[in-house]
């Protein structure tokens, strides 16, 4: 098992080209330690992407490296998630990772930033845009609208109960994650089994995150946010997903001038990694469209 998890690093680690491999850095913010990706150099324009629940910086290795060229990529694993330190009074509501996302920003003295969200990301996104139009250039939001209602909070509480004892191995966890994810592709799949996970005392494999996410994730309305957002912004949403009901989709076009909302059919919450060429289609057709820095 251990010949084969190095053979899965060599394996994810030639998939991309030496130059788009990801720096790994740290930064200490709001006294927690974050562990960041980042890809290309500090004379490009930076672009900053947040992961959902549950999930890990790592979530963007196939989407990163192909705006290497363009920008100062970076991924972040949010507090409580992949490397970076838990929360020790288990603040993990979507305005906690915006403190850290204000703080990273300062740190690093960034400006005129493309963000990107999916998920939990997204909702963090969504707010950081509202409260600093000055810093944000454009805004990508993946799946995920201003409101989580009680019944997404639940479901989540109860998947980390479902996952609290793990797998044997990454192939167990890998198999189990096929079967509830049938249109993501298998490379996609190993790597967040590989990155996403560490093992327990007990030579367990279980997720890289706090058990406590589950108390900050609840049920969430950020509507008074969203309403400040004032730089270009698309959502793209998943076709069978029901995250964004139409409802919302409706006020967001009331609510946010010249928003765009994009769906890309037979793909569900992270459409992503259900369909990347579609994905990064609706992508590049949104930033030509961005006036220049």
């Amino acid at each position: 098992m251990i010949f084969r998890s190095c053979v899965l690093v060599l394996a994810l680690a030639c998939a991309v080209p030496a130059a788009a491999q990801p720096r790994d850095q740290f930064i200490t913010v709001n006294n927690i330690r974050l562990h960041y990706l980042e890809w290309g150099d500090e004379s490009k324009p930076p672009f900053i992407m947040l992961h959902g629940i549950a999930r890990v910086a790592h979530t963007f290795d196939h989407l990163a490296p192909k705006f290497v060229d363009r920008f100062h990529v970076f991924a972040i694993d949010m507090r409580g998630h992949g490397d970076s330190g838990w929360s020790p009074d288990a603040a993990y509501l979507v305005e906690d990772y915006v403190k850290d996302l204000e703080e990273f920003v300062r740190q690093l003295k960034l400006k005129n930033i493309l963000l990107l969200g999916n998920s939990t990301g997204g909702r963090v996104v969504q707010v950081f845009a509202g409260l600093h139009p000055e810093l944000v250039r454009a805004l990508i939001v993946e799946d995920v609208g201003p409101e989580r209602p009680r019944s997404i909070a639940d479901n989540f509480s109860k998947q980390v109960q479902a996952e609290a004892n793990g797998w044997a191995s990454e192939d167990e966890l890998f198999a189990d994650l096929r079967r509830r994810n049938r249109t993501v592709a298998d490379d996609l799949l190993r790597s967040y089994a590989h990155y996403g996970t560490k093992r327990r005392e007990d030579g367990r494999l279980i997720w890289k995150r706090d058990p406590a996410l589950a108390k900050g994730f609840v049920e969430t309305e950020l509507w008074r946010y969203v309403r400040q957002i004032s730089c270009p912004t698309i959502y793209i949403l998943g076709g069978d997903s029901a995250i964004v009901p139409p409802e919302t989709q409706a006020q967001l076009k009331q609510t946010i001038k010249g928003v765009t909302l994009e769906t890309i059919p037979g793909t569900g919450h992270y459409p992503d990694q259900e369909a990347p060429p579609a994905f990064n289609a609706i992508v590049e057709r949104f930033l030509a469209r961005i006036p220049p820095s």
